[in-house]
């Protein structure tokens, strides 16, 4: 199963109001383990910053203006998520960003049911807690310490370890490497058998537990189960 681990950064909280996104970052997952393919873009958003915006992520002005627009690298963007399901933490905001750039270009928008939304996620499982991903991180003991400012891609890796810890914790991997093909994968599963125990396991019953239960299938009368055993 693939998934697309995705955040944004954007000017402001309203697409309607003129507000563009600046930044995509995403990381690929495949059966809940990390692949090591990423996408990342920093997009010209045509308009000025607020400081407001700037604040949170620290992209101004100077370091957009050279940047692509979003027409320019919609399609990259949509052949990387390609039909995978979006992993996003509070997708609705993310999700009104990206459909609204879409729209924009004339391009379909995505689906909204594609997405999990990981804020949802949290809530329900810790009902009354901070769900944020600095508290979600503090719970799960992930290291956050260098998301200093707001960053697509940083955010996604670490909104990456949260998701997995919120529908149970990292799963193993029985030791296969993640670059494996898909098809390598399931062979070498279907492949594996445990290995015979050297020496069986001694016996957990004592003698008087031995007698107790003699005694019990004796009374059982010649008929009982235990004496065909």
């Amino acid at each position: 199963m693939r998934e697309i681990v995705l955040d944004t950064e954007t000017t402001g909280f309203e697409p309607e109001q003129g507000d563009r996104i600046v930044e995509i970052g995403a990381v690929e997952l495949f059966n809940h383990v990390p692949t090591g393919k990423t996408y990342h873009q920093y997009i010209n958003p045509e308009r000025a910053m607020p400081q407001e915006a700037f604040e949170v992520h620290g992209l101004g002005d100077d370091f957009l203006r050279d940047k692509p627009v979003f027409a320019t690298v919609a399609q990259a963007f949509i052949d990387f998520i390609g039909d995978a399901k979006l992993v996003i933490h509070n997708a609705a905001f993310d999700m009104k960003f990206l459909n609204a750039e879409l729209s924009w270009i004339k391009h379909p928008q995505i689906p909204f049911e594609r997405a999990v939304d990981t804020l949802a996620i949290a809530r329900r499982k810790f009902p009354g807690s901070p769900a944020s991903l600095d508290a979600l991180c503090r719970r799960f003991g992930i290291d956050n310490s260098s998301r200093t400012l707001h960053g697509a891609l940083l955010d996604s890796e670490i909104l990456a370890e949260v998701y997995l810890e919120l529908i149970g914790g990292k799963q193993p991997d029985f030791g296969l490497n993640v670059s494996q093909t898909r098809s390598d994968v399931g062979a070498d599963m279907s492949e594996w058998r445990p290995k015979p125990r050297p020496a069986p396991l001694a016996s957990r019953l004592s003698d008087s537990e031995k007698a107790a239960h003699a005694a019990f299938v004796e009374k059982l009368g010649d008929a009982a189960l235990w004496k065909r055993l």
